[in-house]
């Protein structure tokens, strides 16, 4: 199945994927926290998601883990003193950045390989936009435990 051999496409490539990622996300005026974070981190971070990518999208994953996974990530984030929008950008650019490394392949060529492609496309936006979800419900979270702390 195509849909496989793109996830497997990425894993296999995260590495690649994610100084892609890592390097616009140190350079775009949207993530200027991110432009003084540790580089390893910010690597380490990105492969996490993109070596991981088949286990994300697998039917068997449960909506509740990447919901953990997320919201845990949001707090961490407000906890590191990154602003929401820059770690929501992040998000859109480790999805922008997987999904050009898919196109660079060129293995859409008939239309069952587009299709398929296309398949794949609905899952990883479901995905990131569950992130995305998530990651500013804990960041709120956080934020909101901050405020009544110090009040």
């Amino acid at each position: 199945m195509l849909t496989r051999r793109f996830i497997k496409m990425i894993e296999t490539r995260a590495d690649k994927v994610a100084k892609l990622w890592l390097k616009e996300v140190r350079q775009s005026k949207y993530t200027p926290t991110y432009h003084h974070f540790p580089e390893e981190l910010l690597f380490e971070r990105a492969m996490a998601v993109y070596e991981r990518l088949g286990y994300w999208l697998s039917p068997e994953t449960q909506k509740e883990e990447i919901r953990h996974f997320y919201m845990n990530l949001g707090q961490r984030r407000f906890q590191e003193g990154f602003r929401l929008e820059e770690v929501l950008m992040a998000l859109i650019l480790l999805k922008r950045y997987l999904w050009l490394e898919v196109l660079s392949e060129g293995l859409t060529q008939t239309n069952l390989e587009l299709y398929q492609a296309l398949e794949l496309n609905n899952q990883v936006v479901l995905y990131f936009d569950r992130a995305i979800y998530y990651t500013t419900q804990g960041y709120m979270e956080a934020l909101e435990a901050a405020r009544a702390v110090n009040q």
